[in-house]
């Protein structure tokens, strides 16, 4: 059986970007841990990784392109789904916080590529500098791209560079 690729879009509401946060018990153990100002730093590095990882498994669960085929399963031919590795999959951690939670994003992606943006804000006008932009000049038409920053608030950046 050939292999094929499948896709399937997400609405977008009116060129907005939607924040979800999934009802995980995990995920809400894990905020907690790292919202506790008596949380030592090794556990506070350990409890960002498990996040990226679980936010990245969350995010990515009906979002990536798969390919199904037939295996050679032990007991006989059997159906198989993978993710389709020629569909181009990006993380950008937005420096440095992001950087925590995509550590891990391979463990949990096959095929990723990371890309680094550098932003910090003016003491005086609050207003966000960049201050290393390694993104491409434009993403290939499909690619999906995961932003990952533990300290988004408004998402001005994120619209700004990635829309």
């Amino acid at each position: 059986m050939p292999l094929q690729a499948t896709t399937e879009q997400k609405p977008v509401f009116n060129n907005k970007m939607l924040v979800v946060v999934p009802p995980h018990a995990l995920i809400k153990h894990w905020v907690s841990v790292l919202r506790n100002e008596q949380t030592p730093p090794p556990i506070f590095k350990n409890a960002m990784a498990e996040l990226g990882r679980l936010l990245m498994y969350e995010a990515s669960r009906d979002w990536l392109p798969t390919i199904t085929g037939e295996i050679q399963s032990p007991l006989g031919p059997a159906s198989a789904e993978f993710i389709d590795p020629q569909e181009a999959v990006a993380v950008v951690p937005i420096l440095r916080a992001g950087l925590a939670l995509a550590e891990h994003a391979s463990s949990v992606l096959p095929a990723t590529k990371t890309y680094h943006l550098g932003v910090s804000r003016d003491e005086e006008t609050l207003q966000p500098t960049v201050y290393l932009n390694k993104l491409p000049e434009k993403f290939s038409k499909g690619t999906r791209v995961f932003i990952v920053d533990p300290m988004l608030a408004t998402g001005k950046i994120v619209l700004l560079y990635i829309l």
